[in-house]
């Protein structure tokens, strides 16, 4: 196979793959305990930790916040408490951070746009390379051997930490039983050491780390690896473990654009598209259909060939993902307890999704980026556009104010008005409509609700929008209205309520109603809205809470 140019390798592309993607930060559990306003403020994030219970995000005015259980001091806040409550980082406020990673204990190690290396968290193997064995309890700037050296790229193994500077030279310290610092020995390494033996001279690009294992990519496509090697995960042909870095001869000739690292397994994937994977297998995380371990490279096939653009994997967990060219999304390896062994394709648009859904534990693959460069959903422009005279080709008149709405989106989202922009009906032909039915709040509230699928009114309103959800045959804007009466009722509203749900046949709101009225029976009939209702549904509450015994003493 062909070789690549230096040029193809060190690229922005490369840098792009390790460290961002554009995806919901919502969709991680932990995230669910931040406001709509702090998710809006997020521009990158990361969930980390042994049971994906450690976050941290970054706004986009570049404050850095932490949250989560806290194991091990790894949130970095100055103490040992766990926290829903996001807390700033202070010390990292304004440092626009470029890379981030995270062991197993954990600890967290990232890089700054400037440079610099900061680390936090589990040290009880000197993995914060800060030549001690103490815990960490908030982020502190390594500099021990990085004198003049710019880090570009961190990589944490489950205790051994790695950094890339930019000068193409790796450092590695910490946890080193497997020779996984790369020094020649297993003695663990307090403070950063370069990474030089066959590596010495030459320029990498890339790094990652499996629990106890480390790998490089090199400018010219060559891949070298070196510590634990039990389940081949160093791609050698062989299980020895390797105390210095050696060159995975099996993919000679080929050009490496991104490596990942599992737990115990490794994926490559090249210029041309094409994926290699070795390592354990016993969860099928190589992809090959059995369980069986590789020593070597092997190629892996997707359901459908197509040409490969991202690979994905973590040292935490035993799943592994890849996304196409044409945006198909595949997942392998320990999925929610069970084992694919071949490559699945999913649903998903982006790896990342893969790991929230499906990894043990949940936690993200790389650093997210969430920024959207002022780019909308249509969903969102749907709702941006929402009574804007700018775009609007069409007004409902209503009290006397206008709503300006599209007739497209009508016909489409709803069935009365497909109906009613027919060319038989008068309104087809209209620029204003006029609704008299209706009252204002509850006619925009309806409009509003097709453009976005959400209804904020007080139940009172939200009595007036049931009529109309009635009359329109909105089965589930009915729905909706009766779950904001249902969380509205009060002893004033109660009976007025329960008239409403009568009235509009919400059989089920009508029961919820009775209920309420009956359990607060004695301050429901001291309000004005009960004495004021119809003869002949109030007998005939009287009557249906007499058979339940509510007037018993």
């Amino acid at each position: 196979m062909r070789k690549c140019s230096s040029n193809a390798i060190y690229s922005p592309h490369l840098r792009c793959l390790r460290s961002e993607a554009m995806v919901d930060v919502g969709k991680w559990p932990l995230f669910t305990l931040l406001s709509s306003q702090e998710i809006a403020s997020i521009r990158q994030a990361c969930v980390f930790g042994t049971s994906a219970n450690e976050a941290i995000y970054i706004t986009h005015s570049d404050e850095v916040f932490v949250f989560g259980l806290n194991c091990s001091n790894c949130l970095g806040t100055g103490d040992n408490q766990s926290t829903i409550v996001p807390k700033k980082l202070d010390v990292l406020c304004g440092k626009k951070i470029i890379s981030l990673s995270y062991g197993s204990g954990p600890h967290v190690l990232l890089a700054t746009e400037g440079g610099e290396m900061y680390a936090w968290g589990h040290n009880g193997y000197s993995q914060l390379g800060n030549g001690t064995a103490n815990q960490g309890i908030s982020p502190a700037q390594v500099t021990s051997n990085l004198t003049q050296k710019k880090v570009t790229e961190v990589a944490c193994g489950s205790h051994h930490s790695m950094a890339l500077t930019l000068d193409g030279e790796v450092y590695a310290w910490g946890y080193n039983n497997c020779g996984q610092v790369g020094s020649g020995s297993t003695a663990n390494q307090p403070t950063p050491r370069k990474v030089s033996n066959l590596l010495q001279s030459k320029v990498v690009v890339s790094i990652t780390c499996g629990q106890t294992s480390s790998m490089a990519v090199l400018d010219n496509g060559e891949v070298y690896g070196w510590g634990y090697n039990g389940n081949g995960q160093l791609g050698l042909g062989n299980n020895g473990n390797q105390l210095t870095p050696c060159r995975l001869t099996a993919l000679q000739g080929m050009c490496v654009l991104q490596i990942v690292s599992g737990y115990a397994h490794s994926l490559a994937l090249t210029d041309e598209g094409l994926l290699y994977a070795w390592g354990a297998n016993t969860y099928g995380q190589l992809g090959t259909g059995n369980k069986s371990n590789q020593l070597s490279p092997v190629q892996i096939m997707m359901e459908k060939e197509s040409r490969i653009v991202e690979i994905a994997a973590c040292h935490s967990t035993h799943t592994s993902a890849a996304k196409t060219q044409s945006g198909q999304v595949f997942m392998w390896g320990q999925c929610r307890g069970q084992s694919i062994v071949l490559p699945h394709l999913t649903h998903f648009s982006c790896t990342d999704d893969v790991f929230t859904c499906f990894a043990t534990p949940a936690v993200m693959w790389r650093m997210l980026s969430v920024e959207h460069d002022d780019f909308l959903t249509v969903a969102q422009s749907l709702k941006k556009e929402f009574d804007s005279p700018e775009t609007s080709d069409l007004k409902f008149c209503v009290d006397g104010k206008c709503i300006h709405v599209h007739k497209a989106v009508l016909k489409i989202r709803c069935e009365h008005f497909r109906s009613m922009f027919q060319s038989h009906w008068n309104e087809d032909m209209k620029e204003v409509i006029e609704i008299d039915q209706f009252s204002f709040p509850v006619y925009r509230a309806f409009l509003e609700y097709l453009y976005t699928d959400n209804v904020d009114l007080p139940p009172e309103d939200a009595i007036g929008l049931l009529d109309l959800a009635t009359s329109y045959c909105e089965n589930r804007l009915k729905k909706l209205c009766q779950h904001i009466i249902k969380r509205g009722i009060t002893v004033e509203n109660a009976f007025s309520l329960l008239s409403a749900a009568v009235r509009y046949d919400a059989e089920d709101l009508e029961e919820f109603c009775f209920k309420f009225c009956v359990n607060h029976l004695t301050e429901v009939t001291q309000t004005a809205g009960f004495w004021q209702i119809d003869g002949s549904l109030l007998k005939e509450f009287i009557s249906k809470a007499s058979k339940c015994g509510a007037f018993k003493n």
